[in-house]
């Protein structure tokens, strides 16, 4: 246990002893995360499983194998142990659910993203309450139970980038996110990584099993979830990714995430 005594300062990630779920609750205004890309929390591990609920704003969490990104009313699941760097962006507000390590072994073994349904955001919020100290009792017991088995059901949802590790594939990432609205062809995204098309094209179909227009699309989407996050209407976001209209976008986010980004960002209730 790093810190002997309760307070918002605390990293209860690290607590071995104390209560089985530990809750904490964090509220950031926008002044204080301005970017994304500005506000890394570095390369760390938890002795605790976490598992980071959205009410507002976005967070990025990166892992050696890919990057997830945790819109509003989304939750993410880190294991115990797994070593990872988180970025914000935009107004965050949330909650932070830490797990003994022996209470989460039904839990995913790999970080994911899960819905954030509304018995799992009112019970996560009602256990911010409970002592962070001692046992829970028979009742917050039988509450971690509805709350554990809520992680467990919740169906995954797509918001994972995979980590290319050919060092030719990053530098082309790097630049399809530099110029994320470029209509260049993918002989030239190829010349970045200074390897031919069908390189690249066998090079992404290998390593993560996609075709380079779905690996574009992956990397779009999830940059234009980050700047809506920022506050960017649908239509700047649009036309900054180089879409000729706004329901162009729209459509395209529709097919992939199965509604609007309007009301992909809406608190809807399940």
């Amino acid at each position: 246990m790093k810190c002997e005594k309760q307070g918002t300062n605390c990293d209860y990630s690290e607590w071995e002893n104390g209560a089985t779920l530990i809750v904490k609750e964090w509220q950031h205004e926008r002044s204080d995360f301005n970017h994304l890309d500005k506000r890394p929390h570095n390369w760390h591990t938890h002795y605790r499983g976490q598992l980071l609920c959205i009410d507002q704003g976005l967070i990025q969490v990166k892992t050696d194998e890919g990057t997830w990104v945790l819109p509003p009313h989304r939750a993410g699941w880190i294991p115990p142990g797994a070593m990872h760097s988180v970025y914000f962006c935009g107004s965050l507000k949330g909650r932070s659910l830490l797990f003994t390590p022996e209470s989460c072994n039904q839990f995913p073994t790999k970080p994911c993203v899960i819905e954030m349904r509304d018995v799992l955001k009112a019970l996560s919020s009602r256990a911010s309450t409970w002592s962070k100290t001692e046992k829970l009792s028979v009742q917050n017991l039988r509450i971690l139970a509805v709350i554990s088995d809520e992680i467990c059901k919740s169906p995954h949802e797509s918001l994972y980038f995979p980590q290319p590790k050919d060092p030719r594939l990053q530098k082309v990432t790097q630049a399809i996110l530099i110029d994320p609205s470029s209509k260049n062809s993918v002989e030239h995204w190829a010349s970045i990584g200074a390897i031919s098309s069908r390189t690249l094209r066998r090079l992404i179909r290998n390593e993560l099993n996609m075709s380079f227009n779905e690996w574009r699309q992956q990397i779009l989407l999830i940059h234009s979830l980050e700047m809506m996050a920022r506050g960017e209407s649908v239509g700047d976001v649009a036309y900054a990714l180089g879409y000729a209209t706004p329901s162009n976008f729209i459509a395209m986010f529709r097919r992939v995430y199965g509604e609007s980004p309007t009301r992909y960002f809406s608190n809807r209730g399940i």
